[in-house]
């Protein structure tokens, strides 16, 4: 048993961790190859998903003992508003740009994707500081590892190669580190059950993977189509 509580609930998941390297839409994203309407949805859909997780953040905050736990998710809220939901719309613009096509990416939150925020926001309403740091750390810890293992110079698509830049930069790295830094302090003040805690964080990484897949796949609720001459 390593010492690190955040390496320890990454071991525990260490199968759905390791398949979001391996999911298609990440390895085509790194070679450039992938179909630009997948992007485009994904873009679309995560800029639904950024508010949500954006809240639950927020609600760890309301939730915060002292001002370090409430200052770790000012910080944490900061980070997403005002850097990565500007980065996004900017991605999502130069990729229509380049004839990207619309697949209904902006019809509604596709069904993989309200999973992921109805879990981020229940697990924040039921838990503590702990809960809502381990909640949320999945995505942020996935991103900045799959980002940093792509290899950027074999990638010379002009938005895809950004993307990856963005989230394999050492500011990104520092956000990050700052958060698992949290997670273990919280940590050090608090009761907890770890298999509780495993148990969320091994969920949020199951639905960071389901959120690939719905991108990958297109997934929309069947109910919801585009003009035919668009679909």
């Amino acid at each position: 048993m390593t010492d690190s509580l955040c390496d320890r609930l990454r071991a525990g998941c260490l199968p759905v961790w390791e398949s979001l390297h391996q999911h298609p839409f990440l390895l085509e994203l790194a070679a450039g190859t992938l179909p630009g309407e997948k992007f485009r949805f994904y873009l679309e859909q995560n800029l639904m998903y950024l508010p949500e997780y954006s809240r639950a953040i927020a609600l760890g905050a309301a939730n915060s003992r002292d001002a370090a736990e409430l200052d770790a998710f000012a910080a944490a809220l900061r980070n997403i508003v005002e850097t990565e939901i500007p980065e996004n719309e900017a991605l999502l613009g130069q990729i229509v740009e380049l004839g990207a096509e619309d697949r209904g990416g902006t019809l509604a939150m596709a069904p993989g994707n309200l999973a992921y925020t109805s879990f981020l926001l229940a697990a924040a309403f039921r838990g503590g500081p702990l809960e809502v740091m381990t909640a949320i750390m999945p995505c942020a810890w996935s991103y900045g590892e799959i980002a940093a293992s792509l290899d950027l110079a074999a990638n010379d698509h002009p938005v895809y190669r950004n993307w990856v830049a963005f989230f394999a930069g050492d500011e990104y790295a520092e956000v990050v580190e700052r958060m698992k830094a949290q997670l273990e302090a919280f940590a050090a003040v608090a009761g907890f059950d770890e298999g509780l805690l495993l148990e969320t964080f091994k969920n949020g990484a199951r639905l960071e993977l389901g959120f690939w897949e719905m991108a990958y796949t297109l997934e929309q609720w069947p109910d919801l189509t585009l003009d035919a001459s668009v679909a």
